[in-house]
């Protein structure tokens, strides 16, 4: 570029910015009056320099400027306020067909664990005063005798989630000894937590036994030596092995474990608490069932298909869970008043079976018949057809449903769904189907479904408030293609 033409460039970029108004200016302006009167004028300052400050780089990029007229500068500075304040964890629809999905928050909770958080979040709490002796108390004590009483435990805690629970199991039964465990088990969950980490991070010595399908009485029993500190099961909830397999169930460990002296911990992940075949769902192994059996510490989430708050719960023998507490992981791993608020009332709905299907979210989704699903669909279809326009075709279609974080990995439900397609087939539909899944996630709640064969698919079996889904449909034209 010659010496004339920069100049002629920079000469006509200057003149553009010479339109840009002062903060001053924009602060004055009687229609950001209102802006500065809702959010402050100091919060306001910032916005407006950081909007000019993008218009300028914006001006030197294109060497042009729209218009920025007063009420032009008002409606963009109120656009990067709102969006600026628009909150970063937001509800959206799952519509994925994975019930309990890690990464849309898991369990709902249910309206009583709800109500019970708000009311903790008001207002101070006895988290640890022992209101009948008038001095410290212990957290744990809030929800031990609930949780002792519904599986049957001695005793038990409760920790910030179930790979902190198996952490501090570990680290307090087991540091610098051995842990003896199955290699069929040793399992790498969401977010690359393996077994063999866990046991590293907690001062462990891992000693596998047995094959990666096959494992016997007789690999435990030739593992242990004086350094063993603990046998571990690890229940396997995020994948199935099938065909020449064999493993050790938590009694027979149990007899191979005790006379040694050794404790015997079980992780069963997802931690069911009733038998759920008796909803029609595939059967989960339970925490009582494993304590019946022997174990001393059993290791399970609150938030999967218990149906709570994220959190991790250690339940088993006295001995064990006072070595457990004791430990100074324990503190950097607790809870606090609002996960033990709502842990807490999400318990007690297990006092009454007769009712928790209706009550507790999780079971109420999980069991949701085919036919509510399929009416629901026909209800909701043609608003998100007329919403979509010509350019796809919207139709009802069986799909199927997931439980979800690791639980029952091979099982599905079967649920109803709108798969949605491109018209005109000759088109490229990828992008077009990106595009249109990239609108529904900008929606005031973002609908998050998947794309499979060439169709975007929403599952409705965890649709639950129909109105607002639809009411927001009509606002899906502006971003559509």
């Amino acid at each position: 570029m010659s010496a004339l033409a920069l100049e002629s460039t920079v000469r006509g970029s200057k003149v553009q910015l010479d339109r840009l108004p002062s903060v001053d200016r924009i602060l004055k302006s009687r229609a950001v009056a209102p802006l500065i009167e809702r959010h402050g004028r100091s919060f306001v300052t910032r916005e407006a320099r950081a909007l000019l400050k993008q218009w300028r780089e914006e001006a030197l990029r294109a060497k042009t400027i729209g218009a920025c007229g007063e009420a032009d500068v008002a409606r963009a500075l109120s656009a990067r306020i709102e969006a600026r304040l628009e909150p970063a964890l937001r509800p959206v629809f799952n519509l994925t067909g994975t019930v309990l999905h890690t990464n849309l928050g898991r369990a709902v909770l249910a309206d009583e664990a709800i109500a019970r958080m708000v009311g903790m979040a008001r207002s101070p709490a006895n988290l640890e005063f022992d209101l009948a002796g008038g001095a410290r108390g212990d957290r744990d004590a809030l929800v031990e005798e609930l949780v002792c009483e519904l599986t049957g435990a001695q005793a038990a805690t409760v920790v910030n989630n179930n790979a902190a629970a198996v952490l501090l199991t570990i680290a307090a039964l087991a540091s610098r000894r051995e842990v003896v465990i199955s290699r069929g088990e040793l399992v790498e969950i969401g977010g690359a937590f393996r077994m063999p980490d866990v046991m590293k991070c907690a001062g462990a010595r891992m000693v596998e036994v047995g094959t990666t399908n096959r494992t016997h009485p007789r690999d435990y029993v030739e593992a242990l030596t004086p350094r063993t500190a603990l046998i571990m099961k690890v229940h396997t909830s995020n994948y199935v092995v099938r065909g020449f397999t064999a493993s050790v169930d938590t009694g027979a460990l149990a007899q191979i474990a005790h006379p040694a002296s050794v404790p015997l911990a079980i992780d069963l992940g997802s931690g069911s608490l009733v038998d759920l075949s008796s909803y029609g769902l595939p059967r989960e192994p339970l925490p009582q069932e494993a304590l019946e059996q022997g174990a001393d510490v059993v290791t399970f989430s609150g938030d999967k298909l218990l149906g709570g708050p994220q959190a991790g719960l250690i339940v088993g023998t006295a001995a064990c869970i006072a070595r457990i507490r004791k430990h100074p992981l324990k503190r950097a791993l607790r809870v606090s008043k609002l996960t033990l608020s709502a842990l807490e009332a999400t318990l007690a709905l297990y006092r009454h079976p007769e009712t928790l299907g209706e009550r507790l979210p999780t079971l109420r989704l999980l069991t949701r018949s085919r036919q509510e699903i399929a009416e629901l669909a026909q209800r909701v279809g043609p608003a998100v057809a007329g919403a979509l326009g010509e350019g796809f075709v919207v139709e009802q279609a069986a799909v199927q449903s997931q439980i979800g974080s690791g639980s029952l990995p091979g099982e599905v439900l079967p649920s109803v769904g709108l798969c949605i397609r491109c018209r005109n087939a000759r088109r490229s539909s990828g992008w077009t189907l990106q595009t249109l899944a990239g609108a529904l996630r900008a929606l005031p709640i973002p609908v998050i479904g998947r794309i499979a064969d060439d169709a975007l698919l929403l599952d409705l079996r965890t649709l639950t408030d129909e109105d607002a889904f639809v009411a927001q449909l009509p606002k899906l034209r502006l971003a559509t293609p």
